[in-house]
């Protein structure tokens, strides 16, 4: 599944910390020594069940998990649901075998930044590794499409001042710098607002357009054609 030839870099402190959970060892172990030769990113833990991972996550502090759905005791889904409610700001990537779209859109309301399947390349993962620790959403494009083409089945069903038509300004350029994987703090310097106020404006559009978080509302902004893709492509 996974090739690399590479020699090992040393860590730093500025390393994306990563955590892998999967309760197939051999996986597990499979990928760490692969993106322990990729520059910039130190695996901090694994954890081979969805109880296990939060608390790993929070200890080591964690900046993304990879997390796959199925896991005993509590399964990935639940597990980034209550890790994030502990620490929003943990990115957490969806590694799984399934490719179905109602795991993607169940990953998406859990929260996850992420979807990627276990078919993909150690340099892919590796790449929404950096994404996700930066800011930005990510999925695998063999699933992007569906993605893309539920939201303007979504879409196509709201009137003007159902979605779109009911943003100010502010609004959608506020949508578009979500979409480009910027922060509220960044947002708000770019606009010269009160980080509070993107925040507070942020609940507000999302009710507006429909969406739970910041991912869904970056593939709204694909799907309207106001901003530039946050999803991977070939």
């Amino acid at each position: 599944m996974f090739s690399h030839e590479r020699e090992t870099p040393r860590s730093s402190s500025n390393d994306i910390r990563v955590v892998l959970a999967d309760d197939h060892q051999l996986f597990r172990q499979g990928l760490k020594a692969l993106l322990e030769l990729e520059r910039g990113i130190t695996i901090v833990g694994e954890a081979s069940d969805g109880l296990e991972v939060q608390r790993i996550s929070l200890e080591q502090n964690a900046n993304v998990v990879l997390m796959d759905i199925n896991m005993p005791i509590v399964d990935g889904l639940s597990a980034t649901r209550e890790l994030l409610r502990a620490n929003p700001d943990i990115g957490v990537i969806i590694l799984s075998m399934h490719h179905e779209e109602g795991h993607v859109f169940q990953a998406l309301r859990a929260g996850a930044r992420g979807y990627l399947l276990k078919t993909s390349r150690v340099s892919e993962v590796a790449g929404a590794v950096r994404a996700v620790a930066s800011g930005l959403s990510l999925l695998d494009p063999t699933v992007t499409s569906s993605v893309v083409s539920e939201f303007k089945r979504m879409s196509s069903k709201q009137t003007p001042e159902d979605g779109l038509g009911q943003l100010s300004e502010t609004e959608i350029k506020i949508l578009q710098h979500v979409s480009a994987g910027m922060s509220n703090k960044e947002i708000a310097n770019k606009l010269s607002l009160a980080e509070s106020t993107v925040k507070n404006r942020l609940s507000v559009l999302f009710e507006k357009i429909g969406v739970l978080d910041r991912t869904q509302a970056a593939i709204y902004a694909i799907t309207h054609g106001i901003a530039p893709t946050a999803v991977q492509s070939r």
